[in-house]
């Protein structure tokens, strides 16, 4: 049972098309294994997956509390109770461990549609709880969600290139770069494909300004400060660091080193091999160095401060209601003080006096 009817009346509509739209792009997808491909096993199955999600949209456009497709009460419970700054940070680490060490596996088409249409899945059996709805379809949410995942497509991409690529160089052969370095014309090849870019994102972002809301919010106010209060998106792992370490630290430091070490990566990189091709086996510290600190140490702070920090920047989940009375017991504790007292067993230094 869901606990706001009028809710699910309010986004029937949207959950019927999500499905939908899902159910299409399987049927699009089935038909070109089928008739491209001749897989015929793959384009059943994604045919009946299809046949599933029209289904699911019929019974959300019913618009009422016993049909709505939507993941358990028990369920949704239990992710709130585990949700928590420390096991997100050890989960995001975990999975893209695991995505790194079977990256063979993953990179394979057939397998990565699979988990794209369990992550949709997901997220439309999601979109049926009013605490998760109203953070993903807050308009200043919209694009991140929308980030997430060209991140992650771009991301398959790239490493499916890299493995087809090490692969290749492990039995002797030239990278798939090198097979296709022919010469490319500007005109009219780069200006035509530009150009249609260029008419489509046009498009793209009339319709967007058309169908969702602009993010405008009241007059600013020296009376009222807004809970929670945020940074730009791309600011909110910086700000997320601010929680836990002191500010010039945090937002001194930090932003610093990041800086001049990105200054100063091509300086320090002697490694000619893994140059104008992608590849992880000939570049693999660097590869883990930089997808550790761009995924891990950036993105999944931003998708944490996005949509898991709430009023009084408090750790809420993701189907938990956002209260301002939210209290949380505050035991950070420093560094300096697991030296001194707790490894040393002796009080905090102090400045001289006088």
């Amino acid at each position: 049972m869901h606990s706001n009817g009028f809710f699910l009346k309010d986004v029937a509509g949207f959950l019927g098309g999500y499905y939908t739209f899902m159910a299409v792009m399987n049927g699009v997808a089935a038909l070109i294994l089928w008739r491209r491909k001749g897989q015929v096993g793959w384009a059943l199955t994604w045919v009946g997956f299809a046949a599933a999600m029209m289904v699911l949209a019929s019974l959300a456009l019913s618009g009422t509390a016993e049909w709505v497709p939507a993941l358990p009460q028990s369920a949704r419970t239990l992710v709130n109770k585990l949700s928590g700054p420390v096991l997100y940070t050890l989960g995001t680490t975990a999975l893209l461990t695991i995505l790194f060490v079977f990256r063979s596996f993953f990179v394979k088409p057939m397998v990565a549609w699979a988990v794209l249409n369990v992550m949709l899945l997901l997220m439309g059996l999601s979109m049926a709880d009013e605490n998760f709805a109203a953070i993903v379809m807050k308009p200043d949410n919209v694009p991140i969600v929308g980030l997430v995942f060209l991140l992650a497509f771009f991301t398959w991409v790239a490493t499916k290139q890299a493995v087809v690529n090490d692969d290749r160089i492990a039995r002797g052969l030239p990278p798939m770069e090198k097979e296709n370095d022919e010469k490319v014309l500007v005109w009219p090849d780069l200006v035509y494909t530009e150009l249609i870019c260029m008419v489509a994102v046009s498009a793209f972002l009339l319709l967007w300004a058309i169908c969702l809301p602009a993010p405008l919010e009241e007059p600013a106010s020296s009376v009222k400060t807004p809970n929670p209060s945020k940074a730009p998106w791309y600011f909110l792992g910086l700000q997320e660091m601010l929680v836990y370490f002191d500010p010039w630290y945090a937002g001194v430091v930090l932003p610093s080193l990041v800086i001049f070490g990105l200054m100063a990566m091509p300086y320090l990189d002697f490694n000619k091999k893994g140059n104008g091709y992608y590849s992880i086996a000939e570049r693999k510290f660097s590869y883990l160095t930089w997808q550790f600190g761009f995924l891990e140490l950036w993105i999944t702070l931003i998708i944490l401060g996005t949509f898991l920090r709430g009023p009084n920047w408090n750790f809420f989940g993701p189907f938990e209601f956002w209260t301002p009375y939210k209290v949380e017991v505050l035991n950070n504790v420093d560094l300096p003080q697991m030296f001194w007292v707790g490894l040393l067993d002796r009080p905090l230094p102090r400045a001289p006096q006088g």
